[in-house]
């Protein structure tokens, strides 16, 4: 059976029709160093069974974080998802449903998306939340634009202290749209000075809290300064678990709050498909990407939802579109919504209670760690260590001996070599005393 049938006429035709000479020509705008020159090395047919083994083999290869003790974060965490959860999504209505071009027929995914928006809006401390975006990264870069509309003007200042693959999206997206990103230096003291960048000029402040690094930002004076030269402050998270024992964002004058969704409902899996969380004032919502689902009554006077605002591309006009956003991760919303009920607003606080108390457990037991210096004076879940090393040795040192022990900041940041010695730890409810023994102990001796 051929895969594909095409013949050398037939993709000559294409080509004509296109209007280039050749097939290179429709990668022209991929750089000669990023393109394959030859077939890579695989065997060109193997029968199911030895593609199983060989895929089945390589599969073994990796750790899976369930499997040793595991204290990686940096935007990306590994919490306990009830069981519940996964039954539920997996019901075929859910599972197999995707993005609802008829919407008001759809009832059920509409209530789930409202119901989502609700429990975003109260999380954030905001008025308004929408349907979910791709994940955290386009996000953020999705509030940026949006202050440039609201704002009429085009510079961001981003903290330094904003994940690296965040402001990354943040870059590209505001150097496709020929806006300015004025980034601060990576932030592991959590002590810049961001209040110093903020002008007349200023768009947007863009700030994490939690940090990258761990640290918690107050944001009050931060909102009060970009407010005063007629700025909107962009409030950022990549642990929405911090969101449980924190002050909300909304609560501390934050004009957008984006962050990531993935620590509710939703495991590692590899690095996605995760959930972006939005959220807004009121007065704003008609510059807000993605949709809007509302409740409204039918005509028999019952309880109904509708999609209020579509202003993503699917629905209008690319050209009078907020958003190019093409999914709402509708999967991983409700997989999100139903951790979140279960937990429920006191279960979440306890929850959040023991991450703190977890990660606190284990920076004190790492700083008793000779050639050990942790760097945070607040932090929820997630802290910064200081070795004697180059952190990425010691990481690969002490995954050598079995233990996950966190992210060094140089991988993140490579243009920055006075990060070496910096590791980036987060301790979740998943980790046992034992588990925090095991990394002590280990990073003893990798540093001995």
């Amino acid at each position: 059976m051929r895969y594909l049938p095409l013949t050398d006429a037939d993709r000559a035709e294409m080509l004509g029709a296109i209007g280039v000479a050749d097939i290179d020509a429709l990668f022209a705008d991929i750089p000669l160093d990023k393109r394959l020159t030859d077939l890579p090395s695989l065997p060109l047919a193997q029968s199911e069974m030895a593609v199983e083994r060989k895929l089945a083999a390589l599969a073994a290869r990796n750790v899976s974080a369930g499997s040793v003790p595991f204290f990686v974060g940096a935007g990306a965490y590994r919490h306990h998802v009830p069981a519940t959860v996964d039954h539920l999504i997996q019901r075929s209505e859910f599972l197999t449903s995707y993005t609802p071009y008829q919407p008001e027929v759809s009832q059920g995914t509409l209530q789930v998306l409202f119901e989502f928006q609700s429990q975003v809006a109260r999380l954030t401390g905001m008025e308004v939340a929408n349907a979910s975006m791709y994940d955290g990264s386009t996000g953020t870069a999705e509030a940026v634009l949006m202050a440039h509309r609201i704002t009429r003007r085009n510079k961001a200042v981003v903290s330094g202290g904003l994940h690296p693959h965040y402001r990354g999206v943040t870059r590209t997206v505001s150097e496709m749209a020929g806006d300015r990103v004025d980034t601060l230096d990576p932030d592991p003291t959590g002590t810049e000075d961001i209040l110093a960048r903020i002008d007349g000029e200023t768009s947007c402040v863009v700030v994490q809290s939690p940090s990258f690094y761990g640290h918690l930002v107050d944001l009050r004076p931060i909102a009060e300064k970009a407010h005063a030269v007629g700025a909107l402050l962009i409030a950022v998270f990549t642990e929405v678990m911090a969101l449980g024992l924190i002050e909300p964002p909304g609560a501390q004058g934050a004009d957008i709050v984006v962050g990531e969704g993935q620590s509710l409902g939703n495991p590692l899996t590899f690095g996605g498909p995760y959930v972006g969380l939005f959220a807004t004032r009121e007065k704003f919502v008609r510059q807000m990407p993605g949709r809007l689902c509302g409740e409204t009554v039918d005509a028999d006077g019952k309880r109904g939802f509708v999609l209020t605002l579509s202003t993503r591309e699917q629905h209008i006009r690319r050209d009078k579109a907020t958003s190019n956003i093409c999914t709402n991760s509708g999967l991983c919303c409700l997989a999100f919504s139903i951790h979140m009920t279960l937990l429920g607003e006191t279960g979440l606080t306890r929850l959040a209670r023991l991450n703190h108390a977890n990660a606190v457990k284990l920076a004190g037991l790492l700083e008793t760690v000779p050639g050990v210096e942790v760097l945070n004076r607040t932090f929820f879940n997630e802290f910064t260590i200081r070795v004697r090393r180059n952190a990425t040795d010691v990481v690969q040192a002490l995954a050598d001996r079995g233990v996950l022990g966190g992210v060094p900041a140089r991988r993140l940041e490579p243009k920055h070599p006075w990060l070496d010695d910096l590791i980036v730890v987060a301790s979740t409810e998943v980790n046992t005393d034992e588990d925090r023994a095991a990394f002590s102990a280990a990073l003893k001796e990798v540093l001995a």
